[in-house]
């Protein structure tokens, strides 16, 4: 599962301006179904045209998947399908989709055989399974993840999927809410008297008996979403440039200094490496914030490189455990 988690992508692709508010009627999508011609440039730079808004669409990564539910677009065809419903439970898969294989390697006998109008396809795969992608259907490739603006990226993800599948207004929609979601969340913790609280973000793993932790830096997306809370990183490590992530071990813990909340998510499948791995370890013990007991587990689902509800999700998470 970790090197699921550690694929990087790769390539630029500029924030939309973003405009509207949230709204309780339900998003109205005037390409939605029809056969309006529509061409969009993905993140490789290429022009993607299509005869009519996407219908049939297959998504590779699970960032992609999720955009496509959130914007009411059942996917034909999923990378990992067990993998998605365990790590993504904000924008659960409606439907019953092919599993088309892993994320890294998806089967191209299993998309032929969809059918499908439109592959979406974040640029972290290989150029020869794009070429053998774009054989089969039109290809949009998305960035998954830029260090430089990570809510931007997320929105542009969000954007040109619902521009090749005529739902903008559900992205506007979904968008608009994100941002009410921020906000209502940096005023409940305002309230609480935590803004400013520093806040430092991992997750683990055991290999070899030896284990590792991943930092989430300011420059990550979810520590990105933590500041615009109000809270202050505080990892001092530098993370990679395109998802803002930094490994460390045990013994760089105690970099982190004092009055830090440790929040941290897992998966019900896997080991919880803060609880049982580091259980009887003497540098983790003599941590401020394990003896503190300010150590926290977020709930089990929330997908950290996701959209828009994996966000909210997270938001709620965070809101929740830090007030209560």
């Amino acid at each position: 599962m970790r090197s699921l988690l550690l694929a990087a992508a790769a390539g630029t692709a500029a924030a939309l301006v973003l405009t509207g508010c949230g709204t309780s009627e339900p998003a109205k999508d005037d390409n939605a179904g029809t056969s309006q011609k529509i061409t969009v440039t993905d993140a490789s730079g290429a022009k993607v045209t299509l005869d009519r808004a996407a219908t049939k669409v297959v998504g590779t990564e699970w960032n992609v998947v999720e955009s496509l539910v959130t914007l009411g677009v059942d996917p034909v065809g999923v990378a990992d399908v067990k993998g998605y419903t365990t790590w993504d439970t904000a924008a659960p898969l409606t439907n019953s989709p092919k599993d088309i294989g892993t994320r890294g390697e998806p089967s191209m006998d299993t998309i032929a055989g969809l059918t499908p109008d439109l592959i979406v396809a974040t640029t972290d795969l290989s150029a020869s399974a794009i070429k053998q992608m774009k054989k089969i259907a039109p290809v949009l490739q998305v960035k998954s993840a830029n260090g430089a603006d990570q809510i931007g990226q997320m929105n542009e993800t969000l954007d040109v999927i619902a521009k090749a599948t005529g739902t903008e207004s559900k992205a506007k929609t979904a968008e608009a809410s994100y941002r009410t979601k921020v906000a209502e969340g940096r005023k409940a913790l305002e309230k609480a008297g935590l803004d400013g609280s520093k806040i430092a973000f991992a997750d683990g793993y055991s290999a070899s008996n030896q284990v590792s932790v991943r930092g989430y830096t300011s420059a990550s997306q979810l520590g990105t979403v933590n500041e615009d809370l109000g809270l202050k990183n505080a990892w001092k490590i530098k993370g990679d440039k395109d998802y803002g992530l930094a490994t460390t071990d045990v013994e760089g813990l105690t970099e982190l200094g004092d009055d830090v909340q440790f929040l941290y998510i897992g998966n019900k499948s896997e080991t919880d490496v803060f609880t049982k791995d580091l259980a009887g370890n003497s540098v983790w013990k003599s941590l401020p914030f394990v003896k503190s007991g300010d150590v926290h587990r977020l709930d089990d689902g929330i997908w950290m490189f996701g959209g828009p509800k994996s966000m909210e999700q997270y938001i709620d998470a965070v809101v929740s455990t830090l007030t209560k």
